[in-house]
C-alpha cells in the first residue's frame, strides 16, 4: 500500500516532515473520487487484465459512484465514508497497479502466496472490497428508507391508517361533513319511451307490409 497517500492523510509527507510543520491534507471531493474511477477503469481497458478481474473493477465502480453522492449522510469523520473514499482513491488503484507491474506469464501461474498466483491474491483482494462496498452502501440506503418508514408512520398518526384509506381535511370548515359529488341526471326521455324503455314502433295496418 502506498505510504505516500497515507502520509499525506495524517499529514506526514515528506515536506512536512523536512519542515516539522504539520500538513492537513485536504478532503477529497466527489470530482477527485470520480476522477480516480476514471483512472482505474483505462487502467483496465483493452484487455489489460483478465475478464474476471475487469467484471469485478466494474462491479466495485458501480457501487462506489452510487454511494459518492450519498457520502455527506455519513457525517464528518466517518470510517464508512473514509473506506469508500480510500477505496476510489487508493485501495481499489494500488491493487491493480500491483498486478499490472508483474509480467502477465508470472502474475498469472507463478504461486507467490500459499500457492495462489499474483491473479488469485488480485481477485481475492477485489471480492473484500466489493463485500465492503455493497456494506456501506446498504447502511447509506437503509438510513433513507429508515427515515422512509418513519414518515410513513407519521402520516399515519395523523391522518388515520393506510389500511382504512385515512382521510385528509383539504379546506372545508372545521367540523363539516365531506362533500358529496353532484347527482348525475338522467338524460330526458324521448316520446317513444314508455315505462320500460323504448319501444319498437310498429308499421300502420293496410301499408302494405308483408
Amino acid at each position: 500500500m502506498s505510504g505516500g497517500f497515507l502520509g499525506r492523510l495524517f499529514g506526514r509527507d515528506e515536506q512536512g516532515s523536512a519542515s516539522g510543520r504539520l500538513v492537513v491534507p485536504s478532503v477529497p471531493t466527489s470530482e477527485d473520487l470520480l476522477a480516480s474511477l476514471d483512472r482505474v477503469a483505462e487502467m483496465v481497458s483493452d484487455g489489460a487484465v483478465p475478464g474476471p478481474v475487469a467484471s469485478r473493477v466494474r462491479r466495485i465502480d458501480r457501487v462506489v459512484r452510487d454511494t459518492i453522492p450519498r457520502l455527506s449522510r455519513l457525517g464528518a469523520g466517518s470510517p464508512r465514508a473514509y473506506t469508500v473514499m480510500a477505496t476510489a482513491t487508493n485501495y481499489l488503484p494500488e491493487a491493480i497497479g500491483g498486478y499490472l507491474r508483474l509480467p502477465r506469464h508470472f502474475a498469472d501461474n507463478r504461486p507467490v502466496d500459499n500457492g495462489k498466483s499474483s491473479l488469485m491474491v488480485l481477485v481475492d483482494q477485489l471480492d473484500l472490497l466489493a463485500a465492503t462496498m455493497d456494506q456501506v452502501f446498504d447502511a447509506v440506503c437503509r438510513e433513507d428508507a429508515d427515515a422512509l418508514v418513519a414518515h410513513g408512520r407519521f402520516l399515519a398518526e395523523k391522518f388515520g391508517s393506510a389500511s382504512n384509506g385515512g382521510s385528509l381535511d383539504v379546506g372545508g370548515p372545521a367540523g363539516s361533513a365531506p362533500l358529496s359529488p353532484p347527482a348525475i341526471p338522467s338524460p330526458p326521455s324521448s316520446p317513444e319511451d314508455g315505462p320500460a324503455g323504448p319501444q319498437r314502433l310498429q308499421p300502420p295496418s293496410g301499408s302494405g307490409a308483408a
